[in-house]
């Protein structure tokens, strides 16, 4: 969430971040502001309170020791009753600091300068494309399809075991998968990220402090009996590893990789773009992450991208990046880029991955600091990206790469797969 003192100091430029965004409700800004002044003028009574608390526990002490009973046992009274203003003025403390959380909970992130004010995904901008095109048979089929003829994957079973959106993957359709999941945890390991394996299942705070919860749109699956949630990306464990830190600088920057299945529950609809593997309720992804200081937070973001950009040149597939508009941004992301594939059987794009950079709005949820040369404590900012998301990429490379011969594999992945066509 938003710093306390940025949102008190930075009013104008907060409404007008917001405003970019379409937030509707800017006199949450006033509200938070007025509160917070109720809570330190709260807190400045309950300190004032306990000091003459303490002060009254030793004057006691010192009239039991001096003999002088009756005016210990006049001040014990007075204490009895002082302990219950503190009482009451503590759990208003309470009360405030609960809400005030509960108001700044609700205010998203502001966007960078450079990101277009827009209202949805249409009007988020072209950054960049690559590869070619190319043309298929008029015959060509879209991968829910092949996936049937060569055996690949089976939609039925998974929804006979579990639903729809729980596909059940087969031979060389299961050694695909694996393969892609392996040859993105080799790139991003070689690219200096650490590889770390993690729960599937995240507390309550977890999701707090990365910002999925509070589940405004009831995206995650959750388990009522132990409180706990389906991930819907590993960026929610790997970058609660360092809630509650204070990390050295000269342990920055972080840099975090982890495959692991992902559940989103994703409002049920209909139609070519949510057929197959277009959108699912568990897919795999492998995520990276990277937890660094302020002044690299721009930096880090562009070498992301380019990594991304890398494995999917590597994999030869056209592909485009998009810079997301205010009003297609995430609640915590102040700037995002969005990578897309072409699929060329279904004649549309693809995204594959979102590569974010969050500043410090997760970290003052985390409460993430680190100690400067200085020894000062200041927020990291956290940035995490798909590199990436399995589901897509595989219905991509089945449909730009079928023949009447059979599904080519990219030369990259012969080595995982050990084939080199699907037949």
């Amino acid at each position: 969430m938003l710093e306390l003192n940025y949102i008190k100091e930075n009013k104008k430029e907060v409404i007008f971040g917001l405003e970019k965004r379409n937030f509707k409700n800017l006199g949450l800004v006033d509200e938070i502001i007025l509160i917070d002044k109720k809570r330190r003028e709260t807190q400045k009574k309950l300190d004032s309170k306990l000091h003459e608390s303490n002060s009254l526990t030793n004057e006691i002490g010192f009239f039991f020791k001096s003999g002088k009973l009756k005016k210990a046992e006049t001040l014990k009274l007075k204490s009895i009753d002082l302990k219950k203003t503190t009482k009451l003025l503590q759990e208003k403390l309470n009360s405030i600091e609960k809400k005030l959380s509960e108001l700044r909970f609700q205010v998203p992130n502001i966007p960078k300068s450079i990101v277009k004010k827009g209202f949805s995904e249409k009007d988020n901008e072209e950054i960049e494309k690559h590869g070619k095109i190319n043309k298929l048979d008029d015959d060509s089929m879209p991968h829910w399809e092949l996936a049937k003829k060569y055996n690949l994957i089976d939609f039925d079973i998974g929804s006979k075991i579990t639903g729809a959106g729980f596909p059940v993957y087969i031979d060389k359709g299961a050694k695909l998968q694996r393969a892609l999941i392996n040859f993105f945890i080799d790139k991003n390991v070689k690219a200096g990220y650490k590889e770390i394996q993690v729960p599937s299942l995240v507390n309550e705070a977890s999701g707090v402090g990365t910002g999925q919860l509070p589940d405004k749109e009831g995206q995650m699956y959750h388990i009522n009996q132990e409180n706990l949630y389906l991930i819907p990306t590993s960026e929610v464990p790997l970058t609660n590893i360092y809630r509650n830190k204070i990390i050295s600088e000269n342990s920055l920057p972080i840099n975090m990789t982890s495959y692991t299945p992902c559940f989103r529950r994703e409002a049920g609809s209909y139609g070519s773009h949510v057929r197959g593997l277009n959108r699912l309720h568990q897919f795999d992804k492998v995520e990276i992450v990277k937890i660094v200081a302020p002044n690299k937070s721009s930096s880090a973001l562009e070498e992301m991208i380019s990594h991304v950009k890398g494995l999917l040149i590597e994999l030869e597939l056209p592909f485009r990046i998009l810079r997301l508009c205010s009003g297609d941004l995430g609640f915590t992301s102040s700037l995002t880029y969005d990578f897309e594939i072409y699929s060329i059987a279904q004649k549309k794009w693809l995204e594959v991955s979102s590569v974010s950079n969050f500043e410090s709005f997760q970290a003052e949820r985390l409460q993430l600091r680190y100690k400067n040369k200085k020894g000062e404590k200041k927020l990291l900012h956290t940035l995490n990206g798909s590199s990436l998301a399995l589901p897509r990429v595989i219905a991509a490379l089945l449909e730009n790469n079928q023949s009447k011969k059979g599904i080519k594999i990219p030369k990259v992945l012969i080595p995982y797969t050990k084939f080199d066509m699907i037949y």
